[in-house]
């Protein structure tokens, strides 16, 4: 077997809408596609004891055992792999279920398709699924465990942590969408203007300066005392003379901690000899040069949350122990407490198991323990000096038991400190009881407090503390969208998209908008190339300057990850025709309408997937939306018009000369189409087909219809506007134009302006594209023979698999078909081609240039027509010049 390639969705996608994580690996059966699993001697025994556990997959027969059923009488590997992948994932700690396995139109080479938790573990699951099947083939040992250890070794390392994982979770619950900003816990909420961000459990609302004093321990504790708040008596030291001093002033027991710690690390409590103070001491500085010694508060070690300055939860914490039994080695005693199933690697479960670390020899080490030492019968042995979870503590909910007095003092301390999510660390003996009276303190104020012992705690009631953070950040009727149209089809999206967004930035928005040549923010291009797909959808909405996004959706990017959103307000489909066929196992038109349908099945429930209704394909997709949907048509008694609109519905027609708006049986004029430029007063008709939808989309976005009017006659199009769509240059004696036509739909519909054009001659400057099927170049070589007099045939810089001369040959075998003695000239350079065209133009021809590189193409027409078209200003041109 051969894994060909490896795809992984992140969006919603041509396999699933609603199942955004998805991996995607192409595999070859190779010689397997002869050998299904009931011909592969003991194949079925060596899979059920190396994975019992997939006794649980139904499969297709929808009872438990169901997939073994299938193994037994007969399945290809493909769809064994699937099952691996997902379990395998399952049993690290990462339950996933979704799963296909559909063969392409290569024999023995599968489509396997499986749902993931992490990206990297995904990836690792689909190599190891056919690595484990490959061994169960051949009869080979099979190590699980270390296949599920590094899974969970790699989640560990990649997963968001529990407590932004939290937040997280509480946002998608709410639909406010989320995009993760790096590899570790920074994650943007919301899009565009109206995100926020947290980091762990900081937010972009947190106080920078909060969280530097709450870093600083010892300008904390001098902020509460002044404050009349009960602290623990100590002083920051830098050495062990510093110490030595503080064990003569506070005395034992004392702890001693980093200046800039958190989370425990590099703190020691309960320190009651000198040795032990010189361990600590060293511990401490590990994290930072200066430590804080403290009197040691005997008591329970509480955490208070605090968010949005109201106290939310608190948690009793333990430390990790053991109790001695007089039979058992301490390192016995640990292997019994892991035994525990709430206890896991890192944090995939309530607790985490226990290490033996350097704290822990440490404290061993102190008590003349070893870890093979047999701990006698009753004696309590606290193997970590921090009572945090992540190193095996554990944590009992007391938010009930936390006395009035104690609330109001936690809600005190945020606001002096000024953290709006802060953890309190208090050390007394009944947090029932006002702090004050038991003669506790308060040993830490935390900036980016866990979460994970309130929301999972080991004891008592698990609280739903990421909640009020999200009440913080997104208050009610806040969602953290923003507008978002989405556009796709085969030909005019780039046009649409770019009116689209021109017309909702003369309504007043900040647009950010992708396209075919670039990622534009308020109008400015930030990054040139194809930006149809989901990174630079991304990219858009991760923008705090923008407040409305305009999305080019193109095939390619749905193909290979996905949307780059989850939902849009408006989803846009131009049209469907056989274009990029043979690529990806997209074979017919009918799987490429499969692919632009994710489009409009991505929009809102409440929002409007607006469908062409003179195209069969787009028309048909409404069957398997769940949102609103609105159509529009260039022919006013389109009878799917006239019953949609029937039934109170809206479209957009090109109706007697007009833009109209159809809103149930009412109309509404926008504008006449000759006096849009787009349509080149009414020559381009074609271009109708890209005014509608975006007109459409823009009324029911809530724009007012002289908006609308105005952004229809302010969009002029040119090399600035609409790069290579329909950009017109005069040279005086002749014209050229510069056009993104590249399929056989997008010629023909050229071929339709073309044919209002009056000129004494037509050149045409045409190429192939390498990664169509021979079919597809030799028709556009066909039509383009219909429409010009005199072609130049060029080629591509990237060839896409083929040769040049494979390319030229089919395009001369379409022109030859129509007519032999057509005239036709072969300049495979394109700027080589654009300058003998214009130099050697007659004067009253329209030279067209058909251009998939439009930068190349505009540089070198406007730098000619600079060369030719000298401007000379005399003293007579000169209004108003004195004399």
């Amino acid at each position: 077997m051969k894994i060909l390639e490896t795809r992984v969705m992140r969006g919603p996608n041509n396999w699933s809408i609603r199942r955004h994580k998805l991996i995607v690996m192409r595999l070859d059966l190779e010689e397997l596609e002869q050998q299904p699993t009931h011909k592969i001697t003991g194949f079925y025994d060596r899979l059920k004891a190396a994975l019992p556990s997939l006794q649980s997959h139904r499969c297709s027969e929808s009872t438990e055992g169901g997939f073994f059923k299938r193994v037994m009488e007969g399945t290809w590997m493909g769809h064994v792999i699937e099952h691996i992948a997902l379990e395998i994932q399952t049993l690290a700690g990462m339950d996933v279920g979704f799963g296909r396995t559909r063969s392409t139109s290569n024999e023995g080479v599968y489509n396997v398709v499986f749902a993931y938790m992490e990206e990297k573990v995904g990836i690792y699951a689909a190599k190891a699924s056919v690595a484990i099947a490959q061994a169960l083939v051949e009869g080979s040992p099979i190590d699980m465990e270390t296949y599920l250890q590094d899974m969970r070794e790699i989640r560990e390392d990649e997963r968001l942590g529990p407590s932004t994982g939290s937040i997280v979770d509480v946002a998608r619950s709410r639909g406010i969408p989320y995009i993760r900003l790096n590899r570790h816990s920074l994650v943007q909420l919301g899009y565009g203007i109206n995100q926020k961000r947290i980091q762990a459990t900081m937010s972009s609302l947190t106080s920078s300066i909060a969280v530097e004093i709450a870093c600083d321990k010892e300008e904390t504790k001098n902020l509460l005392e002044k404050s009349a708040i009960p602290v623990a008596k100590g002083s920051v030291c830098y050495d062990m003379d510093d110490v030595d001093a503080c064990i003569r002033r506070i005395g034992f027991p004392m702890v001693i901690k980093p200046v800039n710690g958190n989370h425990g690390r590099g703190a020691t409590i309960n320190i009651k000899t000198r040795e032990e103070a010189e361990l600590a001491l060293e511990i401490a500085k590990k994290i930072s040069r200066g430590v804080i010694v403290e009197r040691f508060i005997v008591g329970d070690d509480y955490r208070l949350l605090v968010i949005d300055y109201k106290f939310i939860a608190a948690a009793l914490r333990t430390p990790a122990a053991v109790t001695g039994d007089g039979k058992q080695t301490i390192q016995q005693l640990i292997d019994e407490v892991n035994k525990d199933p709430r206890r896991g690697f890192g944090h995939e479960k309530v607790l985490t198991a226990i290490k033996v670390d350097a704290n822990t020899n440490g404290i061993l080490a102190s008590k003349n323990y070893t870890i093979d030492t047999i701990l006698p019968e009753g004696e309590v042995l606290y193997l970590k000096t921090t009572a945090n979870l992540s190193t095996g503590g554990t944590a009992t909910d007391v938010t009930d038991q936390v006395h009035p007095y104690n609330v109001f003092m936690a809600e005190r301390i945020a606001r002096i400190v000024g953290l709006d999510i802060c953890g309190i660390d208090v050390m007394t003996n009944d947090i029932s009881v006002p702090l004050p009276e038991t003669g506790g303190a308060i040993l830490e104020v935390n900036a980016a407090p866990g979460f994970r012992m309130h929301i999972a705690p080991t004891n008592g009631l698990p609280r739903n503390v990421a909640e009020p953070v999200m009440d913080m950040l997104f208050p009610p009727g806040s969602t953290g969208h923003i507008p978002i149209v989405a556009i796709t089809g085969t030909n005019g999206k780039t046009t649409t998209t770019r009116l689209t967004a021109h017309i909702a930035k003369t309504c007043g928005q900040k647009v950010g908008y992708t396209t075919t040549d670039g990622i534009y923010l308020q109008n400015r291009l930030v990054e040139k190339g194809d930006c149809t797909g989901p990174v630079s959808a991304e990219f858009v909405l991760k923008d705090p300057t923008i407040d409305f996004a305009v999305l080019e959706c193109a095939r390619g990017g749905i193909i290979r990850a996905g949307l780059g959103f989850t939902k849009a307000d408006i989803g846009i489909v131009t049209n469907v025709a056989p274009d990029h066929l043979g690529l990806k196992d997209i074979n017919t038109v009918e799987d490429l309408a499969k692919v632009k349908s994710v489009v409009v099945e991505s929009v809102k429930k409440d929002g409007y997937a607006i469908l062409n209704a003179d195209d069969d394909l787009v028309y048909g997709m409404r069957h398997e939306l769940d949102c609103k949907v609105a159509l529009f048509s260039m022919d006013e008694t389109n009878p799917r018009i006239m019953a949609h609109c029937a039934e109170g519905g809206m479209a957009c027609i090109a109706e007697n000369g007009y833009i109209t708006i159809c809103k149930g049986n009412w109309k509404i004029r926008v504008h006449k189409i000759v006096n849009v430029p787009l349509t080149f007063g009414g020559r381009a008709l074609f271009m109708v087909q890209n005014i509608l939808p975006s007109t459409l989309g823009m009324f029911l976005m809530g724009f007012k219809i002289e908006d609308i009017r105005v952004g229809l006659e302010t969009f002029i199009p040119s090399p600035a506007t609409t790069p290579g769509r329909m950009n017109q240059f005069d040279f005086g004696k002749f014209q050229v134009l510069i056009d993104y036509a590249h399929n056989t739909p997008g010629m023909e519909a050229l071929g339709k302006y073309m044919a209002r054009v009056d000129s004494v001659l037509k050149v045409g400057i045409i190429t192939g594209v390498g990664d169509r099927r021979d079919e597809d170049i030799i028709s556009l070589g066909a039509v383009s023979a219909q429409i010009f007099d005199e072609l130049i045939v060029r080629q591509d810089r990237h060839l896409r698999g083929r040769t040049e001369d494979d390319i030229v040959n089919l395009l001369l075998v379409g022109i030859k078909s129509v007519d032999p003695n057509k005239p036709v000239k072969v300049i495979l350079k394109e700027v080589e081609a654009i300058e003998y065209a214009i130099t050697q133009a007659t004067p009253g021809s329209y030279i067209t240039i058909c251009s998939d590189v439009v930068a190349e193409a505009v540089e070198t027409v406007m730098r000619m027509r600079e060369q030719i078209a000298k401007v000379t200003i005399r003293p007579e041109d000169i209004p108003n010049q004195m004399r």
